[in-house]
């Protein structure tokens, strides 16, 4: 292009960030593990269905995907699963066990076909197990089975189990050795001294969710393999450990939020007290935020709304941070030796695998390597910011201004911006490249990531902002940023737009029901019926959710349908885009037949499309294609864009 720039409006500047483009670029790489002294990890195909394979890298730096399509690296246990798979190397090769999407039974893998080491079940969502850790010298394998006892989406148990690697349950429920009793609602996999002793895992029960309040569970390990004497070693109903382990020498090792900070500990002792944060939300089974070594040492992600990767020495308390590009760290590590693996990324590289050596502090990476499909050029230049909300509360946001190496605007024309709304609501937006960011903001179209109140990475006063507030706090948080935008000449006032899934999509609709601050709107995967959502329309961990971000509903009932979007969607007058997986279980289809049923008539402009095969979350690149297309299409109708070549979103009245 050289040094010529044009001068053509917001949205309409040409870009090589295409959907397809940022739709193949979509997921990341999760789930590391050493396999003797490889590394392996998944990592997602959206163009092969959106599976998830395994990956290996042998030690001459080669790498294969160890399982081909259709096979299906991903765990079911709470719906948003968790850690997958496990190994270890052998003389004749790798054993890996993991689990298998589709019929969600356990598999070993030994360099042939895989085969299953679980039964099939008739009974609702079936067998599902998450979270293995290998027991050789028992010839099992430990982890947690979520085994429904009926068709309902609550009528379902879970319990830390032991597999037989010889396959004899495959055939026989009865051959799973149960290790726990099932009192608590929720477990996580447990993990085991290095003496073989004694036997730690997480537990909590509704209605809490576990970054409310989890119970560290001990127990001894009896010759033949049976736990006893289980007992609460720490935690409870206002504490969340997020994590436990063991150190080298049997000290045990956990993550709790007892000072309002997830900090570590090491047998009940502070090792690093800092306001940030060494643990997180454990939406998924098995995170991981720190990992021992066998010299002591500790490898941990920590932050304080951003994370870094460094070595604790217990010790001393100190922490010595990883050098590297990396600004995020994913709550993935896995430890051998002085060996660290983890997931990083920055605003200028997607997620790729890091290996770090904790004698040095020098970090490398060695897998799915960032690789600029387009000029970077193109990428947005993001900005940290902090606003003032209602009350003078800080809200922290990361703004993705419109940014294009050849085009500008003329100087009267303020730019689009849409809002970004967060899943969760409990969880964060990580500053990170986001090819769908650029997707927009190259074309000319601002993003604000806003970080209500509400959102993890800032304390545990700052997530307890949402409690009995959701469809208020963050509903006021983007607004009052969406507003700051235009009130400092950053955004155009009339052209705003609100955007998000799952949680994020709640939020979206809340604020077009109860705010004329968006001119638009797109929904992803929402819940938009507080009382239909709560009592049998969702599935079971998230279930009582509500109870603390609304309010316990036997006492509040009139908050649940005053905040509903479904009880309101007569006060809708922006045109919005309403996006659904029909197998989606975590927010089910029937949410948004019944907000539609209630749109019906109104003559507002909108348009609803639902995906096939897709669930709560969209996985496949075609999928992302026409979400991507579609949401752009409305932008540039509301806002009067014109963006070249993309297909026009027929809008119905």
């Amino acid at each position: 292009m050289g040094d010529i720039v044009q001068t053509l409006a917001y949205g309409s500047w040409p870009s090589p960030i295409d959907a397809s483009l940022a739709a193949a670029h979509d997921g990341h790489p999760e789930y590391v593990g050493f396999v003797g002294d490889e590394a392996w990890w998944t990592e997602p195909r959206p163009t092969e269905g959106g599976r998830r394979t395994l990956v290996r890298r042998r030690a001459d730096g080669s790498e294969e995907s160890v399982l081909p399509a259709p096979w299906n690296v991903r765990s079911r246990v709470i719906e948003y699963g968790g850690q997958p798979w496990a190994g270890t190397m052998r003389e004749d090769g790798p054993l890996i066990v993991f689990v298998n999407f589709v019929d969600q039974r356990l598999y070993a893998y030994e360099g042939g076909e895989p085969r299953p080491l679980t039964p099939l079940s008739l009974v609702g969502g079936g067998l599902r197990w998450v979270d293995p850790q290998l027991h050789l010298e028992r010839g099992e394998v430990w982890c947690v089975l979520e085994e429904f006892t009926g068709d309902g989406p609550t009528d379902v148990r879970r319990v830390v189990a032991a597999v037989p690697l010889d396959g004899s349950a495959e055939q026989d429920r009865d051959a799973v050795r149960e290790l726990t009793d099932g009192r608590h609602q929720f477990v996580t996999g447990p993990r085991v001294s290095p003496d073989g002793r004694r036997a730690a895992w997480l537990a909590w029960d509704h209605p809490r969710m576990p970054w409310d309040g989890t119970e560290l569970m001990l127990a001894d390990v009896a010759g033949d393999g049976t736990l006893r004497n289980a007992r609460r070693a720490a935690g409870g109903p206002d504490e969340s450990i997020a994590q436990v382990d063991w150190a080298a020498d049997g000290a045990l090792l956990y993550s709790s939020d007892r000072t309002g900070w997830w900090n570590l500990y090491r047998d009940g002792e502070p090792l690093c007290p800092r306001e940030e944060e060494f643990g997180g939300p454990l939406w998924k089974i098995g995170r991981r935020w720190f990992a021992p070594l066998e010299d002591g040492l500790i490898a941990v992600v920590h932050g304080r709304g951003a994370t870094a990767l460094g070595i604790l020495d217990p010790e001393t308390g100190e922490v010595v941070d990883t050098a590297g590009p990396w600004t995020e760290f994913a709550s993935n590590l896995a430890a051998n030796g002085s060996r660290v693996l983890g997931i990083a990324a920055s605003p200028r590289s997607a997620y790729e695998v890091v290996e770090l050596d904790a004698r040095t502090c020098r970090a490398r990476v060695i897998g799915d390597a960032h690789d600029d499909p387009v000029d970077p050029t193109y990428y947005p230049e993001p900005q940290i910011r902090t606003f003032n909300g209602p009350a003078g509360r800080e809200i922290h946001a990361h703004i993705y201004p419109p940014h294009h190496p050849a085009c500008i605007a003329s100087g009267d024309e303020l730019p689009p911006y849409v809002v970004w709304a967060h899943g969760g609501p409990t969880d964060r937006a990580p500053l990170v490249l986001d090819l769908q960011i650029a997707y927009f903001t190259s074309r000319g179209i601002g993003v604000a990531e806003v970080n209500y109140g509400g959102s993890t990475g800032h304390g545990r006063a700052y997530r307890n902002r949402l409690r009995e507030q959701w469809g208020v706090v963050d509903v006021e948080d983007c607004a009052a940023v969406a507003l700051a935008l235009a009130d400092e000449g950053t955004a155009d006032r009339d052209r705003l737009a609100i955007r998000g899934g799952s949680a994020g999509g709640w939020t979206a609709a809340t604020s077009l029901t109860s705010t004329d601050v968006y001119a638009c709107g797109t929904i992803l995967y929402p819940i938009l019926d507080l009382a239909g959502w709560s009592a049998d329309e969702t599935h079971d961990f998230e279930s009582q959710y509500l109870e603390t971000l609304v309010g316990p509903l036997a006492d509040v009932p009139a908050r649940y349908a005053e905040r509903s979007p479904t009880e309101h969607a007569d006060r809708i007058t922006a045109p919005f885009l309403l996006l659904q997986g029909l197998d989606d279980v975590v927010c089910p289809p029937a949410q948004c037949e019944r907000f539609l049923a209630r749109m019906e008539g109104r003559r507002v402009p909108h348009a609803y499309i639902a995906f096939e095969g897709e669930g709560h979350g969209f996985r496949r690149a075609d999928t992302m294609v026409r979400v991507l297309e579609s949401e752009l299409s409305l932008y540039a109708q509301v806002f009067g864009l014109n963006p070249p070549g993309i297909p026009t979103l027929e809008l119905t009245k």
